[in-house]
C-alpha cells in the first residue's frame, strides 16, 4: 500500500526536479504562488507530526490488509498527509491560519488512523461539512474532495438526490487551503435536502484531462458510500466551475438531470481572443482540437437536459450564457436565463433564490431512466455516449458526427446518423432498428444490439478486432493522458547527444507541468522495470529514441516511423536524425487496447497556466519537432510537420 506521498519524497520533490535538467520552460508565474516562510520551528513541528502520522499510515496498512473495507478508507486519513506536505515542500503556506491548520489536519489525520485500525470510521455518518478522499487509478495519487450531507438523510433502503459543484478558479487553492474551504463552509448554491459533492478537481484545469477524471472519480467514490438517485445528479458551478458546468453537460448529458451553469466560458476563441489581429497565428490541427472542450458546437446534447443558466447583467462572463444560447437556439433547444439585474461576477441574491428553487425542483423530478428518445453529437470518441446509444466509430475524427435515436414502441427503434461508422444500442427489449433507412433485425433481439456501417448500408457485427480509432483510443496525444500511464524513462545512450538532451529537459518539463497543475507525481520507471502488468494496464509514456530506451526499440518495427542514427522518417518525409525528433500517440504494438505515446507529455505548456481555456491539446497524433529551436511557452521546439492518423491509424 502506497501512501499518497511520503514525508521524505514530499520535502524532496521540490529540489529533486530542480536538480534535474532544467525544464524546457518556464512558466510566466508560479502556480499555486509562493507562500509566507515559516519559522524554524514552526517547519520542524510540522516535520515532527508529518513523521509520526506517516509511521501510523504505514503500520495501518499492514493491519487493514486483511480488512479490504477498512483499507479502501485510508484515503480518507491520507489526505490530511497530503494536504500538509505539499505545502510543506512547495513552501505554500499563504497565512500564519494556515500553519495553525495544518497542525490540525496532522491531528484529524491521526484520529481517523486510530478510528480505522479500532474498526471504526465514524465520518461515513458524519452530517453537514466532511472532507474525504480517494485514491486515483490515473496516477495513484490520493486526492480530496467535500461533502455536504443534508442533516436528514433517507430512509432504510431509499435513495437520495446528489448534486455535484464545480468550483472557480483559485491560483492559491492547494489541497490545504481546499481542506479549509470545505471545513468553512458550503459552497454557493445548495438545494435542500440534497447531497453536495465538491470535487477539488486537481487544483485549477477547469475539469479538464486529469480535472474531469477527478470528478468522474469523486463522484463514483461517493456513489460507492452513500445511496445516490442515479436519476436525480445534477451539475452546477460559477466561474471557473461554470466553464466546467459547460464542458460536462455537454459532453456527458445523459449522466445528469439538471445542469446549472453560472458565468464562465464555453470555447476556447473568442473568450480568450486567441484569434484576435496581432496574435500568434494558431495552427490548423489546434483550432480542430478546440472542438474537444467546447459546448457551443454541441449545443445540441442539451436538448434532454434541463439546463439553468446564471450570469451578472455586467459581467464579462455572461458572453458564455449567450453563445450558448445562441448555439442552443440554433439546434432547437431553449436555456433558462437566469439574470442578476446589475450584477458583476457574482450571484444576485434574489435571482440565486429563484434559481436555487428552480434546481430542487428538477433535482426531485429527476430524469427518465430510459428516455424515449436521445439526441447526441460528439467531435471525438472520447466522449461516445449519452444514455443507451453510444458511438463506437467516426467517419472523420474532428468533424461533428451525430445520432437520433427515438423508441416507438414494441422494441422498434428508429435513428438517423451522421459520420458514425460502427454504433451501440442498448435500450431495454429491442426487437428491430430502422437506421437511416434502413430496417436491421437482430439476431439475438434483446437489450442491445450493435451495428457497422457498410458499403450496402447498415448491418449488425458480434467481432471487430481490426485496428481502428474506437472509445479510448482515438489520439491525439493528450488522449494517453486521461487513463493509467507509466513514463518509461530512457537507460541507454541516445542516438544523437542533442536529441538527448532535449529528451531529458522535456520529461523534466513533463513531470513539472503534471506536478503543478494536476497535483500528482508522474509514475515513472525505466525502460528496463517494466513488467507484463504495465504493458496491459496502462498506456505506456516512452521518452527517448530506439538507442536508449529498450521498449521503444521493442516495437520500433511496428511504428508507423522509421528512426535510426542519419534518419527519422515519418509521414513520408524524411528528416535528419540528430536534428529532429517525434512527437506520436499510437495503438501499443504490445497491447493495441492501450497507447504508446512518444516523448511527449500534456502538450498545452505553459501558455495555459495562466488561462484555463488554452488548456487543451496542442499536438494532434504525431508530429516532428526541430529540436534546435529553443522549447518556448507553446511548443517543444519547431514544429515542422504535424498530423492525423485517419480511422484505420494509417
Amino acid at each position: 500500500m502506497r501512501l499518497a506521498i511520503s514525508l521524505v519524497a514530499a520535502l524532496c520533490t521540490a529540489s529533486v526536479l530542480a536538480q534535474t535538467s532544467a525544464p524546457a520552460f518556464t512558466p510566466p508565474k508560479r502556480i499555486p504562488a509562493q507562500g509566507v516562510s515559516l519559522t524554524d520551528g514552526e517547519r520542524a513541528a510540522l516535520v515532527t507530526g508529518l513523521a509520526t502520522l506517516e509511521r501510523e499510515l504505514a503500520e495501518a496498512a499492514v493491519e487493514l490488509a486483511r480488512e479490504p473495507r477498512q483499507l479502501a478508507l485510508l484515503p480518507d486519513a491520507e489526505v490530511f498527509h497530503k494536504a500538509v506536505a505539499w505545502s510543506l515542500a512547495d513552501d505554500t503556506f499563504y497565512s500564519p491560519k494556515e500553519i495553525t491548520l495544518a497542525r490540525r489536519l496532522i491531528e484529524t489525520g491521526r484520529e481517523r488512523v486510530a478510528q480505522l485500525r479500532a474498526g471504526r470510521a465514524p465520518w461515513l455518518q458524519a452530517k453537514g461539512l466532511v472532507v474525504r478522499g480517494y485514491r486515483s487509478k490515473l496516477d495513484g495519487s490520493v486526492q480530496p474532495y467535500g461533502l455536504v450531507v443534508p442533516e436528514t438523510g433517507p430512509a432504510v433502503g431509499a435513495v437520495q438526490p446528489m448534486m455535484v459543484w464545480l468550483l472557480g478558479r483559485g491560483e492559491k487553492r492547494t489541497e490545504l487551503a481546499f481542506i479549509a474551504e470545505r471545513e468553512s463552509g458550503p459552497p454557493q448554491l445548495t438545494p435542500a435536502g440534497v447531497l453536495t459533492l465538491i470535487p477539488y478537481g486537481r487544483f485549477c484545469n477547469a475539469t479538464k484531462f486529469a480535472g474531469e477524471v477527478d470528478v468522474m472519480e469523486a463522484l463514483a467514490a461517493v456513489r460507492a458510500h452513500y445511496p445516490i438517485d442515479p436519476q436525480r445528479i445534477a451539475v452546477a458551478g460559477f466561474s471557473m466551475g461554470g466553464g466546467s458546468t459547460w464542458h460536462l453537460a455537454t459532453h456527458f448529458p445523459g449522466l445528469w438531470c439538471v445542469a446549472s451553469p453560472g458565468a464562465g466560458f464555453a470555447e476556447t476563441p473568442i473568450f480568450t481572443k486567441a484569434l484576435a489581429p496581432g496574435k500568434e497565428a494558431r495552427a490548423s490541427w489546434e483550432q480542430l482540437l478546440w472542438r474537444q472542450y467546447e459546448g457551443t458546437g454541441l449545443a445540441g446534447n442539451l436538448a434532454g437536459l434541463p439546463t439553468l443558466a446564471y450570469a451578472g447583467e455586467i459581467d464579462g462572463q455572461k458572453e458564455a450564457s449567450d453563445l450558448m444560447e445562441a448555439a442552443a437556439t440554433r439546434e432547437g433547444v431553449k436555456l433558462e436565463r437566469f439574470i442578476g439585474p446589475q450584477t458583476a461576477h457574482k450571484y444576485h441574491p434574489e435571482t440565486k433564490e429563484t434559481l436555487t428553487r428552480r434546481l430542487e425542483e428538477l433535482i426531485a423530478r429527476g430524469r427518465a431512466a430510459v428516455p424515449n428518445e436521445v439526441r447526441f453529437a460528439t467531435y471525438t470518441l472520447r466522449y461516445a455516449e449519452s444514455a443507451w446509444v453510444r458511438i463506437e466509430g467516426m467517419g472523420q475524427h474532428w468533424e461533428r458526427a451525430e445520432v437520433r435515436a427515438r423508441l416507438t414502441g414494441d422494441g422498434v427503434v428508429e435513428v438517423t446518423t451522421a459520420n458514425v461508422t460502427h454504433l451501440l444500442l442498448s435500450p431495454p427489449s429491442l426487437t428491430r432498428v430502422v437506421i437511416d433507412g434502413k430496417t436491421v433485425v437482430p439476431t439475438r433481439p434483446g437489450s442491445s444490439v450493435r451495428l457497422q456501417r457498410t458499403d450496402a448500408g447498415w448491418r449488425e457485427f458480434t467481432s471487430d478486432d481490426g485496428l481502428r480509432k474506437r472509445p479510448g483510443l482515438t489520439g491525439p496525444v493528450d488522449d494517453a493522458f486521461v487513463e493509467p500511464f507509466l513514463f518509461v524513462r530512457p537507460t541507454g545512450k541516445p542516438l544523437d547527444a542533442d536529441v538527448g538532451a532535449w529528451v531529458e529537459s522535456e520529461l523534466t518539463a513533463a513531470r513539472h507541468l503534471w506536478r503543478d497543475v494536476f497535483r500528482g507525481e508522474v509514475p515513472t520507471k525505466s525502460d528496463r522495470e517494466v513488467t507484463d502488468a504495465d504493458i496491459a494496464d496502462r498506456n505506456l509514456i516512452l521518452w527517448g529514441d530506439p538507442s536508449s530506451n529498450a521498449v521503444l526499440a521493442r516495437i520500433l518495427a511496428k511504428l508507423p516511423l522509421q528512426w535510426d542514427a542519419k534518419r527519422l522518417v515519418l509521414a513520408g518525409k524524411t528528416h535528419v536524425a540528430g536534428k529532429f525528433a517525434p512527437i506520436l500517440v499510437f495503438p501499443n504494438p504490445l497491447n493495441p487496447r492501450r497507447y504508446v505515446v512518444l516523448n511527449s507529455g500534456l502538450d498545452f505548456r505553459s501558455e495555459g497556466y495562466g488561462n484555463n481555456a488554452l488548456q487543451t491539446a496542442k499536438l494532434p497524433d504525431w508530429a516532428v519537432i526541430d529540436v534546435r529551436t529553443p522549447a518556448g511557452p507553446r511548443w517543444p521546439g519547431k514544429v515542422v510537420e504535424a498530423g492525423f492518423f485517419n480511422e484505420q491509424w494509417r
